[in-house]
């Protein structure tokens, strides 16, 4: 025997031993991560769908509202509705995540479909339409069931 070797130094040395036991673990890992960040990166786009159909029905109803109190006269544009906060505090985003930028922004539209997709709404503010008070997502794109955003 060596003088200065003690008889298992040779089994410690090189690949072995508690890094052969962490690699399945760490594989592991890697491929639940794989799985979960697109999965993670999906549900905050639905979220934020959700928070843009939810901002569009809470912008309907206050103009709802305005025109009962107005005796059936819709306001000519939304900012209308911030008047001393009675109906809205402010305007909420329109989150089109994906395409657009979240935007409060308010277009005038002369008819139904008016917008120019450049996001934020679309109200139609043309007392001679048919569709006069109606608000929009000034959005031509797809949301994550494919349905156009101009159709809510």
């Amino acid at each position: 025997m060596r003088r200065g070797l003690r008889p298992n130094a040779r089994s410690r040395a090189g690949f072995g031993g508690p890094h052969v036991e962490l690699m399945p673990v760490v594989a592991i890992i890697g491929i639940l991560a794989a799985i979960a960040i697109p999965k993670f990166a999906d549900l905050i786009r639905k979220s934020n769908e959700g928070a843009s159909k939810g901002n569009l029905g809470a912008i309907r109803s206050a103009l709802s509202i305005s025109y009962g109190d107005n005796e059936g006269v819709y306001p000519y544009h939304p900012a209308a509705l911030l008047a001393e906060g009675k109906y809205l505090r402010g305007i909420p985003k329109a989150k089109t995540p994906n395409y657009h930028a979240d935007s409060t922004a308010v277009r005038l539209g002369a008819g139904s479909w008016d917008g120019d997709d450049s996001g934020g709404w679309l109200y139609v503010g043309d007392p001679a339409s048919e569709d006069f008070g109606a608000v929009f997502v000034n959005c031509t794109h797809t949301d994550t069931k494919g349905s156009s955003w101009t159709v809510y």
